[in-house]
């Protein structure tokens, strides 16, 4: 089994190498430091076994795991914390366990046996831990990023930095501060989870609240929207249009 551990404090993850290091069948291929150092081991070494903490600076475990659930090859997660009052959203976030530091020997080699036992029903059934969209139920850990699948790697876009989503066939082009990324999430869903940051402006575009500048009616009566930091107006559809001047009156 490969398994990256995933923790910001380095005796934790000494402790979980030595731990794993007695372990037969046992293969560490990574170790990480925060959410976006997991992900990038998990795109690196797509292992079968992450062993996350969940409070680390930057991105948590929480939204780590989210992300980690839309991989291709899609880990198993085994929460390891200091505290016990995060079981309810690990547990949300389809964790197989939830061990609290310091982690003892047998907690850790019930886990294990539990992935392994998870894994090989799976197998039975015929599937495997395919990607799915991040779990809609961990209403506690909102999204920090939008992740993008890179060759080699992942990219994981601050949302604070994304102009406008635009649905391109089955995938959404993200546009932000640094340029533009594919994901593989529909428009729909993103407006469901981030209502509160984008306003759809067509059936094809959502578009970030603060990011509006103006809207512009041509001599046709075409409105469009003009965006901080983007150069083309964006046409927005007549349904849609009292909405986005909603909430240009509430900026």
């Amino acid at each position: 089994m490969k398994v990256v551990i995933a923790d910001d404090e380095p005796l934790a993850r000494t402790r979980l190498r030595s731990l794993l290091n007695d372990m037969p069948g046992i293969e560490l291929v990574g170790e990480a430091g925060d959410g976006h150092q997991a992900l990038q081991a998990c795109a690196e070494h797509a292992p079968d076994l992450v062993l996350l903490d969940i409070a680390m600076p930057g991105m948590d475990g929480l939204e780590a795991a989210r992300h980690m659930a839309t991989l291709p090859a899609r880990p198993a997660v085994v929460f390891c914390t200091a505290y016990d009052a995060h079981a309810l959203s690990a547990f949300e976030a389809e964790a197989i366990d939830y061990l609290v530091k310091p982690v003892r020997a047998e907690r850790l080699t019930a886990a294990l046996e539990r992935v392994r036992t998870f894994r090989a029903g799976v197998a039975r059934a015929g599937n495997t831990l395919a990607s799915s969209s991040p779990p809609s139920s961990v209403d506690s850990a909102p999204r920090s990023h939008l992740c993008a699948r890179l060759r080699g790697g992942l990219r994981l876009i601050p949302l604070a930095e994304v102009r406008y989503l635009f649905a391109d066939e089955k995938y959404v082009v993200v546009h932000h501060a640094g340029g533009e990324d594919l994901i593989e999430e529909s428009l729909r869903s993103l407006e469901e989870e981030f209502g509160d940051r984008f306003v759809r402006i067509h059936r094809n575009c959502l578009v970030a609240r603060d990011r509006i500048v103006e809207l512009r009616r041509s001599p046709e009566g075409q409105v469009t929207v003009i965006l901080r930091a983007v150069e083309q107006p964006l046409e927005v559809s007549r349904r849609c249009a009292p909405a986005v001047r909603d909430t240009l009156l509430q900026l």
